[in-house]
């Protein structure tokens, strides 16, 4: 979890005791009925093909963070995302619309709190609340760690996905960058 020392970031954190995920229930119901199947990348199994397509599906979405630069190689990103010890298939939340895989909303665990690393969906299938649909499904993860604190940054003209969070319960936070 490295955030650029950069003072304008966005810095978020939703407190899960009083988070209720049914507040919510509709979106992953929607995403259901709309037959997106919502599952992690645990339950698809991590192999090499897999992780080529998270890593395309990541870069995919991360093209439209407001001054993201040039994205990972992939050797950088199986670096940075998977050989990592705060890496956990069960946190990573992936959208499927029959074989494509059309979102994904990774989260890591760090002591005593979890980290938003990436929620993305692709352009077409945005505006269905695929994002709080795959956020709320993984707030589950918490309880794998025991965990009540989930942290995530934005870049201050990322407004979209600011203002999904806040709608979550999301709220202005600030912790020392390690």
């Amino acid at each position: 979890m490295s955030i650029p020392a950069d003072p304008q970031w966005v810095k978020l954190a939703l407190d899960l005791t009083t988070f209720d995920p049914r507040r919510f229930g509709a979106y992953v119901a929607r995403a259901r009925r709309e037959g997106i199947r919502l599952t992690t990348f645990d339950e698809l199994t991590d192999t090499p093909a897999h992780r080529r397509t998270l890593y395309e599906l990541n870069r995919t979405c991360s093209a439209d963070i407001p001054e993201r630069g040039a994205f990972h190689t992939f050797d950088e990103y199986l670096a940075r995302r998977f050989d990592t010890p705060s890496h956990d298939p069960r946190g990573i939340v992936i959208a499927l619309d029959g074989d494509t895989w059309v979102g994904m909303a990774a989260t890591s665990h760090h002591d005593g709190h979890l980290f938003n690393e990436m929620t993305g969906v692709l352009s077409g299938y945005r505006g269905r609340g695929l994002s709080i649909a795959m956020k709320t499904i993984g707030t589950r993860f918490a309880g794998l760690y025991g965990v009540h604190r989930i942290r995530t940054v934005h870049h201050p003209a990322n407004t979209n996905a600011i203002a999904m969070n806040r709608k979550m319960g999301y709220v202005d936070a600030d912790w020392p960058d390690p």
